[in-house]
């Protein structure tokens, strides 16, 4: 019934007799990012010494406030209610005029109602995880203001205020990987995904400032639909080559993409954020900040099909990115770092999709993926937490067996597991399968090498989530010694929200049944008046074996982790030892961190060290400790020869300079 009003209210939209602008009506969405923000500032302020222990009630309260307003503002867009207001002005010089405003429409209300929703649950998950943690008030007045940035990016109506909830939910994130920041691991790694968003965030305001510069605003409503009129088919020299216009806004804003949502080059960052607290990784680095640069790609999907070098960036680097990830995660043993190249590798998934025009089928894996990375990175977070006097709690190989101990974390870690593995009935099954069906009949001439990569992916991200469910939960315990004893169930503050993500891993993929398999693709409907429709004509056959083919590439990836962890255990050991070269290049993360290392790291340090060490240090610094005392001595010796105590020298020198006043006098007056 639900996904049945959805599609008529498309069909209504795109006739053009739905949509009526009423920021009167939905004036109360302001209160979703403003309830959060008034929750971290009192939660920081008196947290400390009068809240104290309760410093959750007021974050979880207020962002259980935001999920009912905007599960209000997602009924209002569906029977046709859009807003697009201004709140005050922010920016006003000249001709810019510039305000803090929001835009209610289908793709940022999807948005702001799965960001409340996850936000909420993490946000009561987090106080089982984080009790008797000393920083226990400032944990939650964090995750708050990371939750009002995020509400103000996706609801934005201007580019500059996309800017502001960009470079905002980028501070929270570097607050909250380096949370314990007592440890080097973690300070070390809150400053590397500081430092490497900062690279493509410099691109991103470049582009900002080249869509004010050809369009002379930076409103939405002023900007997409003038796109062909504005700067199609124009060019710049650059260096002195001509450059086109859209390529260029294009590609700059893109860079943005690369270093929030982790991509290829730009993608070092994410697995060391694992360094944070768990419920941080499932918050920031799995369902809302890495999930930014895919939302802003296909909210300026306008702009980026005027060109196709464009296009073939986003998909380029979505596939390296998705296979490089995959290739990687078998070999780790850090149960959250897996996740974490699981992340990297979804989130490639979805630029796939931007890549090949199906900017919707990327939202919607977008939407089922942030439900099942979230209950997969909070399952862990479950695991850890009754592995936490072992050494090293986050180590599978202390694992095993805990299913018999951790039934509620082994059946929701398990949903979750099969959701990504595109099992049917699961959400992951329809996102995913739109995606590479998507690029299979794409136009574009990268599609059918898109979906090969993307199918081959498929089994390889099976393999290695049930590699994780195969050696955590099967099998004997083989971390008695190192905990000193046997682990236990999380507490219900912890497994009640992982029931619920469980549910939301299985039917938040239903609102986009293919109508192939009997549904109305709801979804794409839905978002179809912001993003369009990507409509393939296909051979239901066709489409079906496509369907059968990623199916059977996930079983095979279930099929060979079982054989390997389960029922041949010896067959692990294989690939490290008839292949170690491969292996090793797999383990070590394809040697980025040392290629980056190395070509950028240490010259900036010899930089420092030695060129502005020798300017500054020896020409600026010591030129001035030492030259200005001698410089006080050499005045101080040449003054002090006029002050001889002599009073007929006083007098001497006044007539002289009277003297010399009367001439000057004369002469110019």
């Amino acid at each position: 019934m639900h996904g049945e009003m959805l599609h008529q209210m498309a069909h209504l939209v795109q006739s053009g007799e739905a949509v009526r602008y009423s920021a009167q009506a939905l004036h109360y969405t302001v209160w979703i990012p403003g309830l959060p923000l008034l929750a971290a500032v009192i939660t920081l302020i008196f947290g400390r010494w009068y809240i104290r222990d309760r410093a959750h009630w007021i974050p979880c309260l207020a962002v259980f406030g935001s999920f009912l307003l905007s599960l209000k503002a997602l009924w209002d867009v569906i029977h046709g209610v859009w807003a697009n207001f201004d709140l005050f002005s922010w920016v006003v010089a000249s001709t810019v005029k510039v305000s803090v405003g929001f835009q209610i429409d289908p793709l940022s209300v999807m948005m702001l109602a799965m960001v409340s929703c996850l936000s909420f649950l993490i946000h009561v998950y987090s106080i089982g995880y984080m009790a008797d943690d000393p920083g226990y008030y400032r944990f939650f007045s964090y995750i708050s203001l990371f939750t009002f940035s995020m509400f103000m990016l996706v609801s934005a109506n201007n580019f500059l205020q996309l800017y502001f909830g960009w470079e905002a939910v980028g501070l929270c994130s570097y607050l909250l990987i380096g949370f314990w920041y007592e440890k080097k691991s973690a300070a070390d790694a809150a400053k590397k995904a500081f430092i490497v968003n900062r690279f493509g965030d410099f691109g991103f305001a470049l582009g900002v400032f080249l869509v004010f510069v050809y369009f002379g605003s930076l409103y939405y409503q002023e900007v997409f639909p003038r796109v062909h009129e504005v700067i199609a088919g124009k060019s710049l020299y650059l260096l002195g080559h001509p450059v086109a216009v859209p390529s260029l806004i294009a590609l700059l804003l893109f860079c943005g993409a690369l270093g929030k949502s982790a991509q290829f080059p730009l993608h070092v960052w994410l697995p060391d954020a694992m360094e944070g607290p768990t419920p941080v990784s499932a918050l920031i680095h799995a369902a809302t900040m890495v999930t930014a640069g895919v939302f802003m790609v296909s909210r300026c999907h306008a702009i980026f099909e005027l060109s196709e070098v464009a296009m073939l960036a986003v998909a380029a680097a979505g596939t390296i990115t998705c296979f490089m990830a995959a290739t990687i995660a078998p070999t780790q043993f850090d149960i959250k770092r897996v996740i974490a190249y699981s992340t990297l590798s979804q989130l490639g998934y979805m630029f796939m999709a931007c890549g090949v025009g199906a900017f919707a089928a990327g939202m919607f894996h977008l939407f089922t993926h942030a439900y099942f990375k979230a209950l997969l990175f909070l399952g862990a977070g479950s695991v850890i937490h009754a592995m936490h006097h072992a050494p090293d709690p986050n180590d599978m190989r202390n694992m095993g067996g805990l299913k018999k101990y951790m039934p509620a974390t082994y059946w929701t870690f398990l949903i979750a597991s099969l959701s990504i593995s595109g099992i049917p009935g699961f959400a992951g099954f329809f996102s995913k399968d739109e995606i590479l069906a998507s690029a299979f009949f794409s136009e574009y001439p990268w599609g059918k090498f898109v979906w090969f990569v993307g199918t081959l992916v498929a089994a390889i991200t099976a393999f290695y989530s049930f590699r994780v469910v195969f050696m955590a939960f099967h099998g004997e315990f083989r971390g008695r010694e190192v905990i000193h004893g046997e682990p236990h169930e999380s507490p219900k503050v912890m497994t009640i929200p992982l029931m619920l993500l469980a549910l939301g891993a299985i039917v938040s993929g239903w609102i986009g049944i293919p109508e192939v398999l009997g549904g109305g693709s709801h979804f794409a409907h839905f978002m179809a008046p912001v993003l369009g429709h990507h409509a393939f004509h296909a051979a239901k056959s066709l489409e079906l074996g496509l369907m059968a083919i990623s199916v059977a590439a996930g079983l095979l990836g279930i099929f060979a982790a079982w054989l390997a962890y389960v029922k041949r255990p010896s067959l692990q050991y294989l690939f490290p030892r008839r292949l170690p070269v491969v292996y090793r290049y797999l383990y070590r993360k394809w040697y980025w961190d040392e290629i980056y290392l190395y070509l950028l790291v240490k010259p900036t340090l010899w930089v420092a060290d030695t060129v502005v060490a020798l300017i500054v240090d020896t020409f600026a610094i010591e030129g001035t400790v030492n030259g200005l005392p001698q410089t006080v001595r050499f005045v101080g010796g040449g003054l002090r020869r006029f002050q001889s105590g002599v009073v007929q020298h006083y007098a001497l020198i006044m007539a002289l300079g009277a003297f010399a006043l009367m001439i000057l006098l004369h002469y110019y007056f």
